[in-house]
């Protein structure tokens, strides 16, 4: 039934000269998620078949087809293919050596100084946002690929250099992502996921896969997003340093999130215990962990669990959470400060306290209008238009007022 689905669709998209990767592309789809589907390799969601309903023109045919393809409930009930990373590899080797008429040898002084250039733009980016390190971590992944390509090192160094490619394109991609530079983001997650593989790093593969997830969640892209998180995790293993396995946890956790329904909230809840649980068999072995994930914590989880609890609108355990973190939170991480803001902001409005979210929301303003992101500027967007309903309260009209625009 499955290889149905995907016959039939291709044989549609044939009939209109459309390739899968054009199809992907006007729908907003990653190509290889679309792929594994056509493929019967993965199952597809009534959203997705929504998605290609509309584009083909086909009156509710390939809804219909997916309907009974999954027992007409849109629940899965066969077991799919679990998707792996190599799914999510871009096409060619975008890293492969290039011949040059006079390389030289890169050692491993080169690899140390490249390493506290990258630590330096990761503490960066937490002071600073995506439109502020926008150029300076492009300047450094596009010259730290030309470092590796175009020149020669022995094996040892090489794999380095490739580790030191997947971390820097983790956290430019993160910085693209927060300057609103969604495609370039993407395309710099699967040069760095590229990297991390080659190396044989999983644990660096799975923190870029959980990234790109993450924005893919984000950016309505949820079918994809809940795929590349669950991929990331089942990649990784149970071999992972605790501190990883529990960022891959949240990172399924916030996709299930996104996705929405009743079952998609259990799983995210219980995803956030195997989050918790993770970090706490992982505690006696710091010493393994990256030093990237320096910032996974317990006061972290705290914080992936209250944005979740929030965005299922359950502000009587959200707010006292979001209270807590904020309570203590590092005021020179502006960005976060807005963006944590702003969910409690939401949670005082599912709480019908309109007058407090109103003066949290004020403060969200405040701080994100001095922070070049685009992330806390579409936060702002949104509790705006979350405390629309409260019009008739006057700290809301008030508010409304002043940021019409």
């Amino acid at each position: 039934m499955n290889g149905e689905f995907g016959q039939r669709v291709k044989a549609a998209l044939k009939d209109r000269r459309m390739s899968i990767r054009a199809a992907s592309r006007l729908m907003n789809y990653d190509h290889a998620f679309l792929s594994r589907v056509l493929a019967g390799k993965q199952l597809p969601s009534i959203e997705l078949a929504e998605s290609l309903d509309r584009l083909l023109d086909a009156g509710g045919e390939v809804v219909a087809l997916a309907a009974r393809l999954l027992d007409g409930d849109g629940k899965s009930h066969t077991q799919p293919t679990v998707p792996t990373l190599d799914d999510f590899l871009p096409e060619g080797d975008p890293l492969s050596l290039l011949t040059v008429r006079s390389p030289r040898r890169v050692g491993v002084g080169e690899v140390t100084d490249l390493q506290k250039r990258v630590h330096g733009l990761r503490l960066a980016d937490d002071v600073l946002a995506g439109g502020d390190l926008i150029g300076p971590a492009l300047r450094e992944l596009r010259s730290t690929v030309r470092l590796y390509r175009e020149n020669t090192h022995t094996e040892e160094v090489g794999r380095a250099l490739l580790v030191q490619i997947g971390e820097l394109a983790q956290i430019a991609g993160w910085i693209a992502s927060d300057a609103g530079r969604h495609e370039e983001a993407e395309r710099i997650y699967r040069l760095g996921l590229s990297a991390a593989k080659q190396a044989g790093d999983h644990t660096l593969a799975g923190n870029l896969a959980g990234s790109l997830a993450y924005q893919m969640s984000n950016t309505g892209r949820t079918d994809e997003g809940l795929t590349l998180a669950q991929a990331a995790l089942h990649d990784a293993g149970e071999d992972a340093p605790g501190k990883a396995r529990a960022l891959y946890w949240d990172r399924v956790a916030w996709a299930h999130t996104q996705a929405g329904g009743t079952e998609n909230a259990r799983a995210a809840m219980r995803a956030l215990g195997e989050a918790s649980e993770a970090l706490a068999q992982g505690a006696g072995d710091e010493g393994s962990a990256p030093a990237y994930l320096y910032w996974v914590d317990a006061g972290e989880l705290q914080v992936m669990e209250s944005r979740v609890y929030t965005e299922l609108h359950r502000p009587l355990r959200a707010v006292p959470l979001l209270r807590d973190v904020l309570s203590g939170y590092d005021a020179t991480h502006t960005r976060e400060m807005a963006l944590y803001l702003s969910w409690l902001a939401i949670a005082l409005a599912d709480a019908n306290e309109p007058e407090e979210a109103a003066a949290v929301a004020e403060r969200v303003i405040r701080i994100a209008a001095d922070v070049a992101s685009e992330r806390t500027a579409e936060r702002v967007r949104v509790v705006l238009s979350r405390l629309q309903e409260y019009g008739d309260v006057p700290e809301v009209a008030a508010l409304l007022a002043d940021h019409a625009a």
